[in-house]
Protein backbone atom coordinates (compact mmCIF):
# COMPACT_ATOMS: atom_id res chain seq x y z
CA UNK A 1 0.00 0.00 0.00
CA UNK A 2 2.86 2.32 0.67
CA UNK A 3 3.95 1.74 -2.85
CA UNK A 4 0.54 2.74 -4.08
CA UNK A 5 0.68 5.94 -2.05
CA UNK A 6 4.18 6.54 -3.32
CA UNK A 7 3.11 5.98 -6.94
CA UNK A 8 0.03 8.12 -6.42
CA UNK A 9 2.16 10.85 -4.79
CA UNK A 10 4.65 10.78 -7.65
CA UNK A 11 1.79 10.87 -10.16
CA UNK A 12 0.17 13.82 -8.37
CA UNK A 13 3.58 15.57 -8.09
CA UNK A 14 4.33 15.05 -11.77
CA UNK A 15 0.82 16.24 -12.70
CA UNK A 16 1.11 19.32 -10.51
CA UNK A 17 4.58 20.08 -11.87
CA UNK A 18 3.27 19.64 -15.41
CA UNK A 19 0.29 21.94 -14.71
CA UNK A 20 2.44 24.56 -13.05
CA UNK A 21 4.91 24.41 -15.95
CA UNK A 22 2.01 24.79 -18.46
CA UNK A 23 0.54 27.75 -16.58
CA UNK A 24 3.97 29.36 -16.35
CA UNK A 25 4.56 28.69 -20.06
CA UNK A 26 1.18 30.29 -20.94
CA UNK A 27 1.99 33.26 -18.73
CA UNK A 28 5.38 33.62 -20.50
CA UNK A 29 3.68 33.40 -23.91
CA UNK A 30 1.09 35.95 -22.84
CA UNK A 31 3.86 38.20 -21.52
CA UNK A 32 5.78 37.88 -24.80
CA UNK A 33 2.58 38.52 -26.76
CA UNK A 34 1.85 41.63 -24.66
CA UNK A 35 5.41 42.91 -25.15
CA UNK A 36 5.16 42.38 -28.92
CA UNK A 37 1.82 44.20 -29.06
CA UNK A 38 3.25 47.11 -27.06
CA UNK A 39 6.36 47.20 -29.24
CA UNK A 40 4.33 47.27 -32.48
CA UNK A 41 1.90 49.83 -31.09
CA UNK A 42 4.87 52.06 -30.23
CA UNK A 43 6.21 51.63 -33.80
CA UNK A 44 2.79 52.50 -35.21
CA UNK A 45 2.61 55.66 -33.07
CA UNK A 46 6.11 56.65 -34.23
CA UNK A 47 5.12 56.05 -37.89
CA UNK A 48 1.97 58.14 -37.40
CA UNK A 49 4.07 60.97 -35.92
CA UNK A 50 6.53 60.72 -38.82
CA UNK A 51 3.67 60.76 -41.32
CA UNK A 52 2.11 63.83 -39.69
CA UNK A 53 5.54 65.54 -39.71
CA UNK A 54 6.04 64.64 -43.40
CA UNK A 55 2.57 65.93 -44.29
CA UNK A 56 3.27 69.24 -42.52
CA UNK A 57 6.62 69.54 -44.33
CA UNK A 58 5.08 68.70 -47.73
CA UNK A 59 2.32 71.23 -47.11
CA UNK A 60 4.87 73.93 -46.21
CA UNK A 61 6.95 73.08 -49.28
CA UNK A 62 3.87 73.18 -51.49
CA UNK A 63 2.88 76.56 -50.11
CA UNK A 64 6.41 77.92 -50.56
CA UNK A 65 6.60 76.66 -54.16
CA UNK A 66 3.13 77.97 -54.90
CA UNK A 67 4.11 81.40 -53.59
CA UNK A 68 7.26 81.36 -55.71
CA UNK A 69 5.26 80.44 -58.81
CA UNK A 70 2.72 83.17 -58.12
CA UNK A 71 5.50 85.72 -57.58
CA UNK A 72 7.07 84.64 -60.87
CA UNK A 73 3.75 84.94 -62.72
CA UNK A 74 3.18 88.40 -61.23
CA UNK A 75 6.71 89.45 -62.17
CA UNK A 76 6.09 88.28 -65.74
CA UNK A 77 2.94 90.39 -65.98
CA UNK A 78 4.31 93.60 -64.49
CA UNK A 79 7.86 93.44 -65.86
CA UNK A 80 7.18 95.97 -68.65
CA UNK A 81 6.18 98.50 -65.99
CA UNK A 82 9.26 98.03 -63.81
CA UNK A 83 12.36 100.24 -63.95
CA UNK A 84 15.03 98.81 -66.19
CA UNK A 85 12.68 97.22 -68.75
CA UNK A 86 14.42 98.11 -72.02
CA UNK A 87 11.36 98.30 -74.24
CA UNK A 88 8.33 100.54 -74.50
CA UNK A 89 5.57 98.67 -72.62
CA UNK A 90 3.09 99.37 -75.41
CA UNK A 91 5.33 97.38 -77.78
CA UNK A 92 5.31 94.26 -75.58
CA UNK A 93 2.65 91.58 -76.13
CA UNK A 94 2.22 89.03 -73.35
CA UNK A 95 1.93 85.39 -74.42
CA UNK A 96 2.78 83.60 -71.16
CA UNK A 97 3.62 80.27 -72.76
CA UNK A 98 5.95 79.05 -74.15
CA UNK A 99 7.62 82.45 -73.84
CA UNK A 100 6.37 85.46 -71.95
CA UNK A 101 6.52 88.26 -74.51
CA UNK A 102 6.93 89.12 -78.12
CA UNK A 103 8.21 92.68 -78.20
CA UNK A 104 7.73 94.67 -81.38
CA UNK A 105 10.48 97.09 -80.42
CA UNK A 106 9.86 100.44 -82.09
CA UNK A 107 6.37 99.56 -83.32
CA UNK A 108 4.70 102.41 -81.43
CA UNK A 109 7.02 104.91 -83.14
CA UNK A 110 6.53 103.28 -86.54
CA UNK A 111 2.76 103.30 -86.07
CA UNK A 112 2.65 106.89 -84.82
CA UNK A 113 5.14 108.30 -87.38
CA UNK A 114 4.30 106.25 -90.46
CA UNK A 115 3.61 108.54 -93.43
CA UNK A 116 1.35 106.69 -95.81
CA UNK A 117 2.29 103.18 -96.87
CA UNK A 118 6.03 103.70 -97.39
CA UNK A 119 7.27 100.64 -95.47
CA UNK A 120 10.88 101.12 -96.56
CA UNK A 121 11.24 104.28 -94.46
CA UNK A 122 10.68 102.49 -91.18
CA UNK A 123 12.11 99.00 -91.82
CA UNK A 124 15.26 99.62 -89.79
CA UNK A 125 13.37 101.12 -86.86
CA UNK A 126 11.50 97.93 -85.95
CA UNK A 127 12.85 94.86 -84.22
CA UNK A 128 10.99 91.72 -83.10
CA UNK A 129 12.23 90.34 -79.78
CA UNK A 130 11.18 87.07 -78.15
CA UNK A 131 11.45 87.74 -74.42
CA UNK A 132 11.08 85.55 -71.37
CA UNK A 133 11.00 86.85 -67.81
CA UNK A 134 12.70 84.79 -65.10
CA UNK A 135 12.59 85.29 -61.36
CA UNK A 136 15.46 84.33 -59.05
CA UNK A 137 17.53 81.44 -60.37
CA UNK A 138 14.92 80.11 -62.78
CA UNK A 139 16.27 78.92 -66.12
CA UNK A 140 14.82 78.46 -69.57
CA UNK A 141 12.82 75.30 -70.12
CA UNK A 142 13.92 72.85 -72.80
CA UNK A 143 11.20 74.17 -75.10
CA UNK A 144 12.27 77.77 -74.53
CA UNK A 145 15.87 76.85 -75.35
CA UNK A 146 14.68 75.26 -78.61
CA UNK A 147 12.75 78.43 -79.50
CA UNK A 148 15.86 80.55 -78.79
CA UNK A 149 17.93 78.28 -81.04
CA UNK A 150 15.36 78.52 -83.85
CA UNK A 151 15.32 82.32 -83.62
CA UNK A 152 19.12 82.55 -83.50
CA UNK A 153 19.39 80.22 -86.51
CA UNK A 154 16.99 82.44 -88.47
CA UNK A 155 14.24 79.82 -88.66
CA UNK A 156 11.61 82.57 -88.34
CA UNK A 157 9.13 83.75 -90.96
CA UNK A 158 6.11 85.96 -91.32
CA UNK A 159 2.93 84.51 -92.81
CA UNK A 160 -0.40 85.94 -93.82
CA UNK A 161 -3.36 83.59 -93.55
CA UNK A 162 -6.43 84.42 -95.59
CA UNK A 163 -9.88 83.06 -94.82
CA UNK A 164 -12.01 82.95 -97.94
CA UNK A 165 -15.77 83.34 -98.20
CA UNK A 166 -16.22 79.54 -98.23
CA UNK A 167 -14.26 79.19 -94.98
CA UNK A 168 -11.09 77.73 -96.43
CA UNK A 169 -7.71 79.01 -95.33
CA UNK A 170 -4.65 79.77 -97.40
CA UNK A 171 -1.32 80.77 -95.94
CA UNK A 172 1.15 82.97 -97.78
CA UNK A 173 4.72 83.70 -96.80
CA UNK A 174 5.73 87.35 -96.71
CA UNK A 175 6.55 89.18 -98.87
CA UNK A 176 3.39 88.42 -100.78
CA UNK A 177 3.61 87.99 -104.51
CA UNK A 178 2.13 90.91 -106.43
CA UNK A 179 -0.86 88.92 -107.72
CA UNK A 180 -1.78 87.45 -104.28
CA UNK A 181 -2.25 90.73 -102.40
Amino acid sequence: MDILFLIAGVAVGVSLTFLIFRVQQRNNQESIRTELIQEYEAKIRELERAQARDIRYASQQSTTKSRAILKGKMAEQIAPLLPGFEYWPADARFLGDPIDYVVFNGYSNVKDNAAGDNDDETDENLEVVFLDIKNGRATLTAGQRQIAKAVNAGRVRFEVVRVSEDGTIRAHSWPLRANSR
